[in-house]
């Protein structure tokens, strides 16, 4: 990877031609990833002066960590949040944790299991296909300091999925309530295909919702949510997971951006769904944008794998920012995914995100950036 004048243009054209504003004059640049180890699932978000990130570690823990700038992690401060002991329901592989502020109150929400991904012959043998993450399921944390960096975070509970298998829970929220949306399985042992349920919640550990009220809003029935891509010989790795809330501001438009195929696979991306109607728990007032992937490989750049995202802003609130994960070599499977960030725009038309190409930059720091 080269860092010249040529790349640096070449990157502020790319962003013209998504809509986005023109290269700022004399503005420092970055390349990705922005933190130099292995990491997945990146979540963050800013409050105050600080940008704070939450990730999968791959070390059965929770840690959060806090910087001034959205562009490098390397020397953040860190804060270790949760080294379950064993035995617990959440003991092992914890992913996909997210922190979000909710009625001025911090939370923490996660998926764990209890088994390291090795269920029991006794419940597998259920499973029509390979079940390791039979029971994975969703909890919370909840911390009622000003910031998450002070204070400490207490456990609330089990998110209730009716005792079924749940990764990669997140808090959708509007003006009808605050919602629960992941990643589940038709049954209890369906094992695929992997699609997106919504429950209603009560607070934020406690769901209101019953079984029968549970609603699946998308089902992996595109031929880009599959693996190998078209799979039609069974739903075995056809994957909807990793759901975000994505608002535009600008026209209160509401969508889920969520990742799609496989995640340790090259074909792994992000899909769109929009809220067209009132009712996030009413199937019919969701609308999948079935056109093909949203963010998808660069294989020119050898960007592969990108998927399960998060959006912030520049510290002076003028651009939106996608956080996500990708690999520089796909046969690494899992531990080849990096964290890393680009701007992205709005279509002024139908009002839609407009992602861009993944790459390595060098791209232009976010505006306000220090």
């Amino acid at each position: 990877m080269k860092l010249s004048l040529l790349g640096l243009v070449a990157s502020a054209t790319a962003s013209l031609a998504f809509g986005q504003l023109e290269i700022r004059a004399n503005s420092s640049i970055y390349t990705n990833p922005i933190l130099n180890q292995t990491a997945a699932d990146p979540w963050v978000i800013r409050h105050g002066d600080y940008y704070y990130m939450t990730y999968t570690t791959g070390s059965n823990n929770l840690t959060l960590l806090r910087s001034s700038v959205l562009t490098d992690w390397n020397s953040a401060a860190t804060k270790l949040i949760l080294s379950p002991p064993p035995g617990l329901p959440y003991s092992t592989d914890i992913w996909a944790p997210e922190l979000h502020q909710i009625n001025n109150a911090w939370y923490i929400i996660f998926t764990a299991t209890p088994d390291s991904d090795n269920p029991s012959p006794q419940d597998t043998m259920y499973c029509p296909y390979d079940c390791p993450a039979l029971n994975h399921r969703m909890f919370v944390l909840e911390n009622n300091a000003s910031d998450p960096f002070s204070g400490s975070f207490s456990f609330k509970g089990m998110l209730d999925t009716y005792d079924q298998f749940a990764i990669d829970g997140t808090y959708f929220q509007h003006a009808s309530g605050l919602y629960h949306v992941y990643s589940c399985w038709e049954t209890a042992h369906a094992a695929w295909p992997s699609n997106l349920c919504i429950t209603k919640l009560a607070n934020p550990w406690t769901v209101s919702s019953n079984f029968s009220d549970r609603q699946v809003i998308s089902t992996p029935s595109e031929p880009w949510e599959k693996t190998p891509y078209g799979r039609q010989l069974n739903d075995r790795l056809s994957s909807n997971e990793g759901p975000e809330q994505l608002v535009n501001n600008a026209t209160g438009q509401n969508f889920i951006v969520y990742s799609a195929a496989r995640s340790d696979n090259r074909n792994y991306c992000l899909g769109r769904l929009e809220l067209v109607g009132p009712d996030p728990m009413n199937q019919q007032d969701w609308v999948k944008d079935t056109a093909g992937c949203v963010f998808y490989q660069n294989p020119m750049e050898s960007a592969y794998g990108v998927g399960h995202a998060s959006f912030t802003t520049s510290p002076d609130g003028s651009e939106d920012w996608i956080v996500y994960h990708g690999m520089l070599d796909p046969t690494d499977g899992w531990s080849a995914r990096t964290i890393r960030t680009q701007r992205f725009g709005w279509n002024a038309g139908d009002g839609t995100p407009v992602f861009p190409r993944p790459g390595y930059g060098p791209y232009q720091v976010p505006s306000g950036q220090d």
